[in-house]
């Protein structure tokens, strides 16, 4: 039996906007379907998610802060002078200002984000307040390999800065993959600050991605919208719903958009089927354990460093310091 050949895809022309098409194409062509969490954040979906972190339900934003503050003078003890703080995914900078405060002895800021109209709209905000330091905005994707400025690859050493838990994001072994990645950004001696949602109650889980005024069911649901604005999509929101729940046995959230009925929907002139109850599968939040991050780090070359929670214990805030050559592993203790 010869198999046809499929006809080639027409992708936007930016590199951005291809590797979005791509990726939405390959998703909704896989079994089962799923697209990528990074995009949600276009600007409707960043303002949505600031109003999600404001919510009662949510809690991770608002203890991964409390940590923050509450031991902001312990954490840039760990920062040497003149050193170099990059952000990946700053997104908003809120949580990199109480470090900033905290480290006025920081020389150079360098925000990386996929998303280069809010980076430098941030970074402006930034210069205004912090005259004194540099800051230096890098618009990239930083799962993947990226130069930094020269003043950062400059400073004595780099400070990694990965908080609001989005190595959650990753699967396990795409969580160690950026480790890597991390470490070759930033040097040898560098350190890396990582935010993490701890394993909790189940039922404050599942309420922190159901919230009762359905923030984030919109959320979810944006990225149809996107889909249909920037690759010409047919999807109707009503015919999907938001759904959200723990999954206990991998210790991870999951956001799924279900299709309500047996329909097509068309993405830049593909068309793919939907069954009734078939689901996009849009975001994975896994949950870690001191001990279960430390291993994973470890096991490429971050060594402990510290480790700080808010008072409820939900959230925490760990440090490691790479020690050996990038990317290398430790053995374990």
């Amino acid at each position: 039996m010869v198999a046809l050949a499929r006809s080639p895809r027409k992708l936007p022309q930016s590199a951005e906007m291809s590797a979005f098409a791509t990726d939405v194409l390959d998703g909704l062509s896989a079994t089962p379907k799923r697209i990528p969490a990074k995009y949600f954040y276009d600007e409707a979906g960043s303002t949505l998610f600031e109003q999600i972190t404001e919510l009662p339900e949510y809690y991770p934003t608002r203890c991964e802060m409390q940590a923050l503050r509450d031991h902001a003078a312990e954490i840039a003890r760990l920062i040497p002078e003149g050193a170099a703080l990059v952000e990946f995914g700053s997104g908003s900078n809120k949580k990199a200002r109480i470090v900033l405060n905290a480290a006025p002895h920081l020389a150079a800021y360098v925000p990386v984000d996929i998303s280069g109209e809010m980076l430098e709209r941030e970074a402006a905000e930034l210069r205004a307040d912090y005259p004194q330091l540099k800051v230096l905005p890098v618009a990239a994707d930083f799962c993947y390999p990226f130069d930094l400025p020269r003043e950062a690859t400059e400073a004595p050493v780099r400070i990694g800065f990965f908080p609001g838990s989005t190595i959650g994001n990753f699967e396990p072994h795409e969580a160690a993959a950026f480790l890597r990645n991390a470490a070759r950004i930033l040097g040898p001696k560098s350190i890396l600050i990582i935010g993490a949602d701890l394993i909790k109650d189940t039922e404050v889980l599942n309420a922190a991605y159901n919230d009762a005024a359905g923030v984030t069911a919109a959320f979810n649901l944006n990225l149809l919208t996107r889909i249909n604005r920037e690759l010409g999509g047919t999807f109707k929101r009503e015919c999907f719903e938001h759904h959200a729940f723990y999954n206990r046995e991998r210790q991870r959230i999951e956001m799924h958009l279900a299709s309500l009925k047996r329909q097509k929907v068309k993405v830049m002139g593909e068309t793919f089927d939907f069954r009734a109850g078939e689901t996009i599968h849009t975001e994975n939040s896994y949950k870690y354990s001191v001990e279960s991050l430390r291993a994973l780090a470890r096991g490429v070359g971050w060594l402990p460093d510290g480790v700080w929670t808010d008072a409820a214990g939900y959230f925490s805030i760990q440090a490691f310091k790479l020690t050996d050559e990038p990317g290398q592993a430790q053995p374990a203790v």
